[in-house]
Formats: C-alpha cells, sequence, structure tokens
C-alpha cells in the first residue's frame, strides 16, 4: 500500500504517518465505528479519520483487490476443481455464488430502490467463493430490490462466462456429458452449463434429484460461511454503513481482499464472532422470470455421477 499512501511532510504541516492511517481504516473496517470515536482513539480530527479510510480504499482498489481478489489462472483452477472434488464429491466444480446485504444509511437519490423486506437499506454484494471460503470474485453497489438474477447479468462475471472467457476450455465426461468448470448457486440464479442449481421442489421430485439436492446444498454452505466470517472479521459490513454509496463499495471490496489476506494466512478467528442468521438476510430470492435455462443436461450428469458413485 505504501506507493499509493505515502505523502510527505510540508512546511506548514507534518502528515499523519502511514502505518497510523492504515491502523485508523483498518479500524474503522473492523469495528464499525462512527467516525467521532475514532477521531479520538487516534488523536486526529474526524475530517483525517475519514479522509485515511477514504485512503486506503481507494489504495486498496488499485493494489490489493485485484492481487487478492481475482479469477484464477488455469492452474488455480484446476485446483479449485481438485479441493471440490475431494471435499464433496463435484467434478470440475470451480466456486460458490450467491449475495450478502450491506447496510446502509438511507441514500439521497432513489432511496426506495434501497429498502429492503427486512425495514433497511442496504446495497447488494454478490460473490463467488472457492472451497475454502475465499473469493475470486466480488460485485457490489447494486440496490436490495434488485434481483439476484438481475445483479448477475450486470456484472462482468456474467458477461465473461457468456463469452466463454471466464473459465479454461477443459472438460470431462460428467455422467456421461462433457462437461466444462461450473459454479453453485441456489434456486434464485438461471441455469446455465457453468451455473448450477438445485433441482426446484415442486413435490415430485425424484429420490436422485433429492439425493442431488442434498450433496449440492452441502457444498454451496461454503459461500454462506464465508459471508458469516467475513462480517464477523469486519464489523463496519454489519451496521449502517454512515458513508456515501461509492465509498461503501470501495469499503466492501476491500474487506473481501482483507477477508482472503487473513483467511490465506491463517488469522485467528473465533467463533464468537460468527454473524447470526437473523441479522444477515438474504437478497431478494425467487426465480427470474425471463431467466433462460441452458444447464439441465449438465445437471443431470452430475446427478448420475453422484449416484454412480454413492451407489
Amino acid at each position: 500500500m505504501r506507493p499509493f499512501m505515502e505523502q510527505r511532510d510540508t512546511a506548514f504541516r507534518s502528515c499523519v504517518p502511514l502505518r497510523k492511517r492504515v491502523a485508523i481504516a483498518l479500524w474503522k473496517l473492523a469495528t464499525g465505528s462512527e467516525y467521532r470515536g475514532i477521531a479520538h482513539l487516534f488523536d486526529v480530527s474526524r475530517s483525517v479519520a475519514c479522509r485515511c479510510v477514504q485512503e486506503f480504499c481507494g489504495a486498496a482498489q488499485r493494489a490489493l483487490v485485484p492481487e487478492l481478489v481475482g479469477v484464477p489462472d488455469e492452474n488455480k483452477f484446476r485446483e479449485l476443481a481438485a479441493y471440490f472434488e475431494s471435499r464433496w464429491g463435484l467434478p470440475h466444480c470451480v466456486g460458490a455464488i450467491d449475495g450478502s446485504h450491506i447496510p446502509i444509511i438511507a441514500p439521497t437519490d432513489f432511496h426506495s430502490d434501497y429498502f429492503n423486506r427486512k425495514g433497511w437499506h442496504s446495497i447488494i454484494l454478490q460473490a463467488v467463493v472457492d472451497g475454502e471460503g475465499c473469493f475470486w470474485n466480488a460485485f457490489a453497489g447494486q440496490p436490495e430490490s434488485m434481483h439476484d438474477a438481475r445483479v448477475l447479468r450486470l456484472s462482468r462475471l456474467w458477461e465473461r462466462a457468456s463469452q466463454g472467457t471466464l473459465f479454461p476450455n477443459h472438460t470431462r465426461d460428467i455422467g456421461g456429458i462433457r462437461a466444462g468448470h461450473y459454479m453453485l448457486g441456489d434456486s434464485a440464479y438461471p441455469l446455465q452449463k457453468w451455473l448450477l442449481k438445485p433441482y426446484h421442489d415442486t413435490g415430485r421430485l425424484t429420490a436422485e434429484q433429492h439425493f442431488f439436492n442434498k450433496k449440492f446444498s452441502r457444498a454451496r454452505v461454503v459461500v454462506e460461511n464465508a459471508f458469516g466470517r467475513l462480517k464477523g472479521r469486519w464489523r463496519c459490513l454489519l451496521k449502517r454503513n454512515d458513508c456515501n454509496i461509492h465509498l461503501v463499495k470501495e469499503m466492501v471490496l476491500t474487506c473481501c481482499a482483507l477477508h482472503n489476506l487473513c483467511e490465506r494466512h491463517g488469522a485467528a478467528y473465533e467463533m464468537a464472532w460468527d454473524v447470526p442468521v437473523a441479522a444477515a438476510p438474504q437478497p431478494t430470492g425467487g426465480v427470474w422470470p425471463d431467466a433462460e435455462e441452458d444447464g439441465r443436461e449438465v445437471r443431470d450428469g452430475l446427478m448420475r455421477h453422484l449416484m454412480a458413485n454413492y451407489l
């Protein structure tokens, strides 16, 4: 971060040391404390405390996020697929996708779009995690009223996946079907060859489909756990954020990068930090009415593969 945040003293004023500015920003992200309290704690003005957070998160977008929350390369995708298969028996799977609410103060413009069913305003964080709960894609800032599938279609992730440039061009036989890499989503997402979801339970599912859904859900919980640990460690994502939406978005993505940094370096995490389920409502669900279903053969092939290995 130093090249992006280094400052020099002037003849009129000494700058706040770099380590102190980073500490102020990390304290804000980790506690969600108000700027008044942070200013008192670090013996700076509120404007300085606010500027430290802005500078740190702005620098993180250039230095940390691209390095720590980037789409894996070919070798890394191979590692991700091997981990999912060894842990959950899902061949060629490289991630799980979901969305999560981030509370905000009601914005001045279009505030009703950000009002959620729990009675407060929020934006959506859409993220993809690997089998160990680290983020390899994150997209934040859309209003809560937007459907999960719509958020996905507005993201760079959808664009690249639809163009066939997201995953390496590697396929393998899965239950008699040649399938490429894919990720796991819930019922709110459109079924695609690269994005699978459970069978919709209409009360007429076969035993094989029920078995598939059970195995699928056990693996997909990794993304829900990742959101819990993200918010447990970086508490600014739990409280109504008093910053403007642009800064909140930067704070969210910065926290995703810091989450990966902590997870990969084995930083301590206390179970007492876990976020209660009631405190973390999920974004708008339900099936997107105009969703194109283009992954039935891959899903059926995966079901046959799971059944064959179970029997």
